[in-house]
């Protein structure tokens, strides 16, 4: 079987796209392998220094809009979801806590609370892959 180079396109968007089940902090590589998919479905319309101009402008467009959507779904508030402190929570640091059964960076949204581990919290927001986060008692007292 020959290597043309929509099958050279296939083989490596298909291992980009496969990078994000192995890393999944790989977004970027996954956004580069849907547009490796996209230039193998044209690629046998034009030349391969077009193929490749096309999917680093793909490339990119994707890169800068998947990260403006994250972005902007990063910043929005949460509505009160529980998570339970893996570790202590010290005024103005962070701690660990255990949120849709992941371990994830939290601090407390009131920057003078100790919370202990094993501690019932409230997510109230988050800041990049930080969880802010409140205390049961204090919400409902």
């Amino acid at each position: 079987m020959a290597l043309t180079p929509t099958i050279i396109w296939l083989i490596v968007g298909t291992v980009l796209c496969l990078v994000e089940v192995v890393v999944p902090t790989a977004f970027v590589a996954c956004v580069l392998g849907i547009s490796a998919l996209v230039v193998a479905a044209v690629a046998h319309l034009m030349p391969l220094g077009l193929q490749v101009v096309l999917w680093m402008v793909l490339s990119l467009s994707l890169v800068f809009y998947s990260r403006r959507l994250v972005q902007h779904r990063a910043a929005r508030k949460f509505d009160a979801t529980e998570a339970e402190t893996l570790t202590e929570i010290l005024p103005g640091q962070s701690g660990r806590v255990r949120y849709e059964g992941n371990s994830w960076a939290a601090r407390c949204e009131d920057d003078e609370v100790t919370i202990a581990p094993n501690q019932k919290v409230y997510v109230v927001a988050r800041q990049g892959t930080t969880l802010i986060v409140m205390p049961q008692h204090l919400l409902h007292s």
